[in-house]
């Protein structure tokens, strides 16, 4: 009965001892204030203070595109693998939670014996046939560690944490696989959209020439003029096999990201002639909503608390630790004496250790812990400084790009207006071939520039919504595969 005090007693005091938990307690780590203010580029009407909705592609309002990023989120390999990462790091949630419960175990055994008489036989007394019987027993054993300085508690909280890295670092392969779609289709589109006036252009000049060498033949023109017409037709003629195998090499690696088949055929991406680009200003909100948004600081933040919980678990390997452990057992020659209360035995009481740090491990163990927690919070620092300057970067180039798009194309406009002018004089008499050709040449230059400043916006576009971190709030489930399914021999 005295036992049985002692063992309550000991129970209590350590229920009491539970609620100490070391190590520090994670607080969100500061920012500037500065840094959740406007943004600096975003001053202009391209631009809106509304938040970045989800989805930030259907802003594009192009169906195709719609398509290809849904299916990108659902079948690309990157995300999949992400994916399980999360399950992973989910299911270690789970594990560690396990420490905060007792571990229990049964056993059951049915032994046949036989004792060995060898050694008595000399003595005169061996029987003549050496005994044999039957054991059985079933025992049940439960353990469970009382959590006094708060170890489990704290291996609990870095589990939690780097599932929600895990969580964060899954959004951001969503953000760089949908940016990666958005801007190789609209590298396809521009592609196309460039071949389609290379095309133009070599019908032009064949035009041209051919109006050039009928002025020949009627002495209006010397020979020069012919060879200049034909040297103009062979450049534009050699624009377009490099804009066809590159308008090739975006729809190639469309077909990679979004987990399609070698070989399959994306029509829908060949008929796309213009490079998509928001139909209204961009929602680009501002730095504090840049900061809870954006996956990588996010992740970093979960790696910092990560990191300060396992300072925690460190220190509590500095004390003692203690366990209750108990067991059961009921054991006969007959499977009838097992439930007999003769036959029934138990342990039951606690079990402390404590490693002693005498060596210095375990504390070196507490300052590397706290070193990587400062290492992480220097890297959540830079993840909010790098999040800020890429965003004012990509504001930045978006600006230019549109504003050189407006340009290129009024100076796109003029260069069309001459060259129809200068084709109506030259065949009234009025301006020579070469005035001509070289009105034409100035057209077809305009018209070519003009289709790389549309294709650079809509890559800069690209930049703006990648930066900003959005896109993941409503992404469509993950497909999950098992990766038996690809073999079938298993």
């Amino acid at each position: 009965m005295m036992q049985s005090g002692r063992l309550a007693l000991a129970v209590l005091l350590s229920a009491s001892l539970s609620a100490c938990v070391v190590g520090p307690d994670f607080s969100r780590p500061l920012v500037p204030q500065a840094a959740k203010q406007e943004f600096g580029e975003a001053g202009t009407p391209e631009f809106a203070k509304a938040s970045l909705p989800d989805q930030w592609w259907r802003l594009f309002e192009d169906p195709v595109l719609d398509g290809l990023i849904v299916r990108a989120l659902q079948h690309n390999t990157d995300v999949r693998q992400a994916s399980a990462n999360l399950r992973r790091a989910r299911a270690l949630v789970r594990e560690a939670r396990a420490g905060q419960f007792p571990a229990l175990t049964a056993r059951g055994a049915a032994n046949t014996n036989r004792v060995g008489t060898g050694a008595n036989a000399g003595l005169g007394f061996a029987p003549a046939q050496p005994p044999e019987f039957e054991l059985y027993e079933l025992a049940s054993d439960a353990a469970y560690e009382l959590d006094l300085f708060g170890g489990v508690r704290r291996s609990v909280e870095a589990s939690r944490a780097d599932a929600l890295a895990a969580a964060a670092e899954l959004d951001s392969v969503r953000v760089s696989v949908a940016a990666e779609v958005a801007r190789n289709y609209a590298l396809a589109c521009s592609n196309r959209l460039q071949l389609n006036v290379a095309r133009d252009a070599v019908s032009n000049q064949e035009r041209t020439l051919a109006l050039v060498r009928r002025l020949h033949t009627l002495g209006r023109v010397a020979a020069r003029d012919i060879h200049a017409a034909e040297g103009l037709l062979a450049q534009a003629e050699a624009a377009l096999p490099a804009l066809d195998a590159e308008n090739r090499a975006a729809i190639h690696a469309l077909r990679t990201l979004i987990g399609g088949e070698p070989g399959e055929d994306l029509a829908e991406v060949g008929k796309c002639e213009v490079p998509p680009e928001p139909r209204s200003a961009i929602p680009v909100g501002d730095g504090a909503g840049l900061i809870a948004r954006r996956p990588d600081v996010r992740a970093a933040e979960a790696r910092l608390a990560s990191d300060t919980a396992r300072i925690g678990v460190a220190t509590a390997a500095l004390y003692p630790s203690i366990r209750l452990a108990g067991s059961l057992a009921t054991s006969g020659i007959d499977p009838n004496d097992l439930g007999r209360s003769a036959n029934i035995g138990f342990s039951l009481g606690p079990l402390i250790s404590w490693s002693i740090p005498v060596d210095g491990a375990a504390r070196a163990r507490v300052t590397a812990a706290s070193a990587q927690a400062d290492a992480r919070l220097a890297a959540f620092d830079g993840a909010v400084l790098t999040a800020l300057q890429e965003t004012e970067q990509a504001l930045a180039r978006l600006k230019a790009t549109t504003e050189r798009s407006l340009t290129l194309a009024e100076a796109e406009r003029a260069a069309a207006q001459s060259a129809y002018l200068t084709r109506i004089r030259f065949s009234s008499g009025k301006d020579n071939a070469l005035q001509l050709l070289g009105a034409e040449a100035d057209l077809l230059q305009a018209r070519q520039a003009l289709a790389l400043a549309k294709a650079a916006k809509a890559e800069a576009s690209v930049g703006v919504f990648r930066a900003l971190g959005g896109g993941w709030e409503q992404a469509p489930q993950v497909v999950e595969i098992d990766a038996r399914s690809k073999h079938p021999s298993q």
